[in-house]
């Protein structure tokens, strides 16, 4: 299996510590919706590999899709298109009804309310806000995936097989924050090929636009909030997304 140490020609910098997001701040950013239409991932060649992972899980309310907004379509091909042989793009996660991010947040929750049972809620709520964001349907503050601007990708082989990134995708523990792998001691082959594999990914998403959840290796942001905290504009583009009025005005055009 290829690994990002293995390739010469690829010069991988650091990846930066960055502070988790103030939602509330978040919250506040403007939206100026720009009306692109959400577009099925699976429309997109190679080396774009889909896996709807919710789906896959059996997640209520998950689709079997990964639809994003178009300019993150258009995005995600332009980083798939710039990694080095042998490795594809693996696209996990796009666009999330409602009721699979409440299911998220609740599972996750309650998990972490069983693991510490003296917390008080409020630093519930703080442990499971920094891997599942509040579900919202608030035209003014949506959830991320909620906008078809948020995606969750990783790295594969030509063959599918996902590179090893320390953690599973999802997985809610500390070594899933991005930047874990760059305090670790690389001495050690496998630190040195994860820590390699999440700058490459890492920098093949920024390189097109993207910013990054410093609490998931996996969630990048293309034209919402959290896009518009991390990347400095002053607006976002995507607001909340229905799936429902996309298809509608597909079936309108068709007729």
């Amino acid at each position: 299996m290829p690994t990002a140490s293995a390739i010469a020609s690829t010069a991988l910098t650091a990846i930066p510590g960055q502070p988790s997001p103030d939602w509330s701040t978040v919250s506040r950013i403007a939206i100026q919706e720009c009306h692109e239409r959400l577009l099925p991932m699976s429309l997109a060649p190679s080396p774009i590999v889909v896996f709807p992972a919710y789906a896959r899980l059996g997640i209520p309310g998950a689709i079997p899709e990964c639809f994003v907004r178009e300019g993150v379509y258009r995005a995600l091909l332009a980083v798939a298109r710039s990694l080095p042989e042998g490795i594809k793009l693996l696209v996990l996660d796009g666009w999330r009804p409602w009721r699979v991010q409440q299911y998220l947040f609740d599972t996750l929750h309650e998990a972490i309310r069983h693991q510490h049972p003296q917390a008080e809620e409020a630093e519930l709520l703080t442990r499971t806000r920094e891997f599942v964001s509040l579900p919202s349907r608030d035209p003014a503050a949506p959830s991320p995936h909620l906008t078809g601007g948020a995606v969750d990708v990783t790295l594969c082989d030509d063959d599918g097989i996902p590179l090893d990134m320390g953690t599973l995708f999802d997985e809610a523990v500390p070594a899933s924050h991005t930047d874990h792998y760059e305090h670790l001691d690389t001495s050690s082959t496998e630190h040195r090929h994860v820590r390699d594999n999440r700058r490459l990914l890492y920098h093949a998403m920024r390189q097109q636009g993207f910013t990054n959840l410093p609490s998931e290796w996996w969630h990048f942001d293309l034209g919402d909030q959290l896009w518009a905290h991390y990347g400095g504009h002053p607006h976002a583009r995507y607001g909340p997304a229905e799936l429902d009025t996309i298809e509608n005005r597909w079936r309108r055009h068709i007729r």
